[in-house]
């Protein structure tokens, strides 16, 4: 995700297009490269009105949804139609596709089967759009407005993300949405450890819990730290545990639409914070890793991880955060 918010980052500076498609059927789009076949399905027979003897099988021409292969296969044959249109595949991220033709430049941005498309030259985007349609049956979904959860929305300030429907929707689910809210996701006091309370007896819901809040954290990192810490206890989880992911919940309640701005007047300078909290990890006295990356003023990137090694000091743990 950190190259989509990348890429968002410099259509708001750069007052770039931000289109989106979306391919149909994607799987079956897909060339074997390899004989694979499988048992008949059920009514074959019947259909073809004859006696199909025990033990046949079919040979597949073409991928298909269930298939291992599906995803592969698909991947390649999208990677290819794009190469074959002039494009270039990133070597940091394999699915961002790029193309420069003098002042002109489009980039092509693919998750599975939706893909946004953005850059400074409308006939390139349009040429691209045709060139797409004439390969797979696909549909054009205009500006972007709903990418993978996000919820886009531009004005003269900029482009805004958030994913307020997704919140909403999280807060229904567990029965939180006429909680009373609260100003901050974790109590600071609270040091949660492996031994913190009662053990769940139906652990279930809170990994559920911590499952959906992993995916929020894409355009809210002031809940990052909180996820991180309480993922820690998903073997087993207490019942300490639940209430912190709860209390998660009621700070989300405070302002479900919360996001990122990206804007306008950014520059695109690179820059980026780091800190750690020593010896922080009650259970293994590792020390904890934040860090953010900023695109001029706009935040791209962010992670709160624990150390690998033990470190022996306070001044040892802010090296590593920074290495």
């Amino acid at each position: 995700m950190t190259t989509v918010r990348v890429l968002l980052a410099l259509a708001a500076v750069n007052n770039w297009l931000l289109q989106q498609m979306d391919v149909s059927n994607t799987f079956l789009n897909g060339d074997l490269d390899e004989e694979i076949y499988m048992t008949l399905p059920q009514g074959y027979s019947e259909l073809q009105g004859e006696v199909v003897p025990a033990g046949s099988v079919c040979k597949l021409q073409k991928s298909l949804y269930g298939l291992k292969q599906a995803s592969r296969q698909w991947n390649q044959k999208l990677s290819q139609v794009l190469l074959e249109a002039g494009y270039v595949q990133s070597v940091a991220d394999s699915s961002l596709f790029t193309r420069k033709h003098g002042a002109s430049f489009v980039a092509a941005l693919v998750y599975v089967d939706d893909i946004l498309i953005t850059g400074n030259d409308a006939c390139l985007i349009d040429a691209l759009k045709k060139f797409l349609s004439s390969k797979f049956q696909i549909k054009d979904l205009g500006e972007l407005k709903f990418f993978l959860g996000l919820e886009v929305a531009r004005s003269k300030q900029g482009l805004y993300i958030c994913q307020r429907k997704y919140t909403l929707e999280l807060l229904e689910e567990f029965g939180m949405l006429g909680c009373k809210p609260i100003a901050t996701p974790m109590d600071v006091t609270q040091k949660l450890s492996l031994e913190s309370g009662d053990i769940l007896e139906d652990p279930t819901l809170f990994r559920k819990l911590i499952g959906k809040l992993i995916y929020l954290s894409i355009t809210r990192p002031d809940i990052c730290f909180s996820v991180n810490k309480l993922s820690q206890y998903m073997s087993q989880p207490r019942s300490a545990h639940l209430q912190a992911g709860m209390r998660v919940l009621r700070y989300l309640k405070n302002d479900p639409s919360q996001g990122l701005l990206y804007a306008t007047d950014s520059d695109i300078s690179l820059s980026a914070y780091c800190d750690a909290d020593w010896a922080a990890c009650p259970d293994s006295r590792r020390s904890v890793t934040g860090f953010c990356v900023f695109l001029g003023s706009s935040m791209v990137s962010w992670k709160a991880k624990k150390q690998v090694t033990i470190s022996r000091s306070s001044s040892e743990a802010e090296y590593r955060s920074m290495a």
